[in-house]
């Protein structure tokens, strides 16, 4: 470090590098090594951390402020604020240097020049820099303050001050304290810097938030500034991206990637209602909240190439710096694209890559969680493991409501930031309204290992103040009471402690198989027995089973008596059990496929139900839907559908359109799904069953209405062969076999051409669960996933791992012999 920097008031980005942490701070570091690394950052320059700690000991501070700090008790959070106020009032109130002044005011005006622009109109931010903030070991989480669309010298000299003042908030002096961060060891830069006119911004980990997952990127969004997103104003929408398939395509423009490269990187897109935006208020000349029109507050607010051109600027900041990177970003609206992608900042992911790896033996025996039936509360984000039981304290202002919360409490508010600090830390357990997983709720409840539900939408609604609750943070669920969820296994004590692999994840011990193994469940509770195994997503979900057990009334008989919501409820309550267990594992839903025969035993039935003298063939599956005495009954469970995908969050519910016989009426009950406000997307799969072989022989059609094939293999035995699948002498003749050449003909026939149109093919019947060479068969033809019973799933895996092996040594030795020739 050079002498000349020592000893300047500013120094601009081009002058910094990471050596010069102590007088730029975290943030100015990192933006000087940006620069110097080509990353494209809005111009500016720092005010150095020397000219504060020149500041404090001209102007005699620093002593009245280690005096003022000695006997703190951070624990006593009225003390602690007005012990804060004080400090911070003499630093705003004393006058700065003069010619540290003049220096600033010079440095604003030359940034006006460099970018074209008046100095009275020149918009900057104005933001804290502490030299022990943002380093490997320690997230400052934005506890000194930022200032955004500042204009005009006076106030930039104005707001360094206030960020010098910042250093000494109550949740930062508390910080210190409990990372043993010595306060005189603190100094304060300020980075100034040209504000970008955000359509949208958001922040970036180079690594999955959920789990660490370091071939992966989390980006999150909103329209207008990144405030509303860092500060947890919003739920903002969620991108999971295949970090691979980023620096396959690093050299490429944003703008000439292909759309299937695009859609190989996006590996996830949880899109929210973003109901307001932070943006620029020119008459105030600050930021103010706007709401947003429900088809802004509802759209993507990234499209797939700025995806990828954070992606790629993500990948490259991690490449600069060897770790995993806690990226802020924006997008400016009146440049163009892709020059109007900027980083704003760039700091060292601090959770996931502090903690150490431990490797869990399969074989280790481990106890059975119990579970416990118990009042559903609300249902948010999953951001930060445990389990947490205490007292819920609804709270709206940390400093108002102080008094009123005790250690152990669970704090419940609409978001927090960082005043909220001090409080978080005496929590059992945290749940926000809005926020996502990398909001400031979730980023410091998973490094304080405090379990955490953020995005719930109604917590403060619906959980009262002095209610006993149990938080479930590894499945986002805030139940009523005091609720024995079992013992933890070893798996969930050393990630609830910050260590370890996830749960989920023990299914990657098993052997890999490119064809997707799923599993078949119908009772929601077994989920409980079996999230563990190693399948890849649930295949089907039966949801006669919720009707008949949870619900045990017709749903027309409901709708008769104006019961319509206790049937959505109890559907979308068994739907999100099994989706939150295995999140994100897709959970593909089959709509109700009872017959009239069965429909009748449920109760009020028999007024509404005919009698027909064979309900196997006749008014079944969709041919109900659209029939306009059956419509409003279907009508609920799409609605149910979409109170799980839209109001639980849980993105990974698809459905599934069971008995399918013709073209036309798949097309009247997307239409009427679309209706419901359920229409096919990215994230929204709709398969249809195929049990009819009119399914099969018209493959090519029903392939341009939908998204993937489902094999029954029972009712396509049963058609194929004009077999009653019920009956036991034609069983013991041999004339039911799921292995039948006519059979194996229809469904080759099937996966060809789904595929030849890019749609996938899978098969839930009994066949694969117990004919391993059905299984093999499946396998070479080329079938996408296959889903069993839960007792054949690892007996299913290993066999289809062993079957790709297999094909893969001939396909070799084929090749090898094509070579000697």
């Amino acid at each position: 470090m050079s002498e000349d920097k020592v000893n300047k008031v500013v120094l601009w980005f081009e002058e910094i590098t990471k050596d010069d942490l102590p007088l730029a701070g975290g943030k100015g570091a990192n933006l000087g090594e940006l620069v110097h690394a080509g990353i494209p950052v809005p111009p500016g320059f720092v005010v150095s951390a020397n000219a504060y700690r020149r500041f404090i000991k001209e102007t005699g501070l620093l002593d009245k402020i280690n005096s003022m700090l000695a006997d703190v008790d951070v624990s006593d959070v009225k003390e602690l604020e007005k012990v804060s106020e004080e400090i911070k009032k003499l630093i705003i109130e004393t006058p700065m240097p003069k010619d540290m002044e003049e220096e600033i005011r010079k440095a604003y005006r030359e940034l006006a020049k460099r970018v074209g622009v008046e100095p009275d109109k020149l918009r900057v931010a104005v933001r804290s820099s502490a030299t022990a903030e943002d380093l490997p070991d320690a997230s400052f989480a934005g506890q000194q303050d930022t200032y955004l669309n500042v204009i005009g010298e006076d106030s930039v000299v104005e707001h360094v001050k206030k960020c010098w003042a910042s250093l000494f908030n109550a949740r930062a002096i508390a910080y210190r304290v409990s990372k043993g961060i010595p306060h005189e060891n603190v100094a304060m830069a300020t980075v100034v810097q040209k504000m970008v006119n955000a359509d949208k911004a958001g922040v970036m980990f180079t690594l999955d938030v959920r789990n660490g997952d370091r071939d992966k990127i989390t980006i999150e969004s909103s329209w207008g500034l990144g405030e509303a997103v860092v500060g947890g104003k919003v739920t903002p929408d969620t991108f999971i991206v295949d970090k691979r398939v980023v620096k396959e395509l690093i050299d490429k423009d944003p703008t000439e990637v292909s759309e299937e490269d695009l859609k190989r990187m996006i590996l996830e897109k949880h899109i929210a209602k973003k109901e307001i935006a932070i943006v620029f208020d020119p008459e105030k000349g600050g930021t103010k909240e706007v709401p947003l029109p429900p088809e802004k507050a509802e759209a993507p607010s990234l499209n797939d190439r700025e995806i990828f051109a954070l992606a790629k600027m993500g990948v490259k900041v991690e490449e600069h710096y060897g770790r995993p990177m806690d990226i802020e970003w924006a997008i400016d609206k009146e440049m163009e694209f892709p020059k109007n992608v900027f980083m704003l900042q760039a700091r060292p992911e601090t959770v996931w890559s502090a903690r150490e790896e431990v490797k869990v033996r399969p074989e280790e025996e481990e106890e059975e969680v119990e579970h416990v039936e118990a009042e559903v509360l609300v249902r948010g984000l999953p951001a930060s493991p445990g389990i947490g039981i205490g007292t819920a304290k609804v709270l709206f202002d940390p400093k108002k409501d102080a008094d009123k919360f005790n250690e152990g409490d669970v704090l419940v508010t609409k978001m927090t930031d960082p005043d909220w600090v001090p409080l978080m830390r005496k929590a059992s357990a945290i749940v926000t309204d809005e926020g996502g997983m990398t909001s400031h709720a979730a980023i410091v409840s998973r490094e304080l290992g405090i379990p955490a539900v953020v995005g719930t939408k109604e917590a403060t609604k619906k959980i009262q103040s002095g209610t006993v609750v149990t938080v479930d943070g590894y499945r986002g669920v805030v139940y009523k009471g005091k609720v024995k969820l079992g013992a933890e296994k070893k798996e969930e004590k050393a990630e609830a402690a910050g260590f370890g692999i996830p749960k989920e994840e023990l299914r990657f011990l098993y052997p890999p198989t490119g064809t997707k193994i799923y599993m078949n469940l119908g009772e929601p509770n077994a989920i409980d027995r079996y999230k563990d195994l190693p399948f890849d997503g649930i295949g089907l979900m039966r949801i006669e089973f919720i009707i008949t057990d949870w619900i045990g009334y017709h749903p027309l008989y409901l709708i008769k008596e104006g019961k319509e919501t206790f049937f959505i409820n109890k559907l979308a309550d068994g739907i999100a059990k099994v989706a939150s267990a295995i999140y994100p594992r897709p959970v593909v839903v089959r709509f109700s496929d009872f017959k009239s025969n069965e429909y009748r035993g449920l109760k009020g039935g028999e007024e509404f139900e005919p009698e027909e003298r064979n309900p196997m063939l006749g008014w079944r599956g969709v041919s109900r839907y659209i029939h306009p005495k059956y419509e409003p009954a279907f009508r609920l469970e799409v609605r149910a559908i979409k109170k799980v995908r839209e109001e639980y969050g849980l993105k990974n519910v698809w459905v599934m359109l069971p008995f399918v016989r013709t073209t036309w009426e798949v097309e009247k009950v997307l239409k009427i799904m679309e209706e419901e406000g359920l229409k096919r997307s990215r994230d929204f799969k709709v398969w249809i069953m195929a049990e009819v072989p009119s399914v099969v022989l018209l493959a090519d059609q029903f392939s341009q209405l939908v998204d993937g094939f489902s094999i029954g293999s029972n009712d396509l035995t049963q058609l194929v062969l004009g077999a009653d699948r019920d009956s036991d002498l034609l069983a013991k003749m041999g004339y039911f076999d799921e292995r039948d050449p006519a059979v194996l003909k229809a469904i080759e026939m099937l996966i060809k051409t789904a595929h030849k149109y890019g749609r996938t093919v899978s098969i839930c019947g009994q066949g694969p669960s117990v004919y391993p060479e059905l299984v093999e068969f499946l396998v070479k033809t080329g079938i996408d996933s296959i889903s069993v019973n839960p007792d054949a799933v690892v007996r299913t895996r290993y066999m289809v791992a062993g079957i790709e092996r297999k094909v893969m040594l001939n396909r070799l030795a084929e090749l090898e012999e094509r070579l000697r020739q």
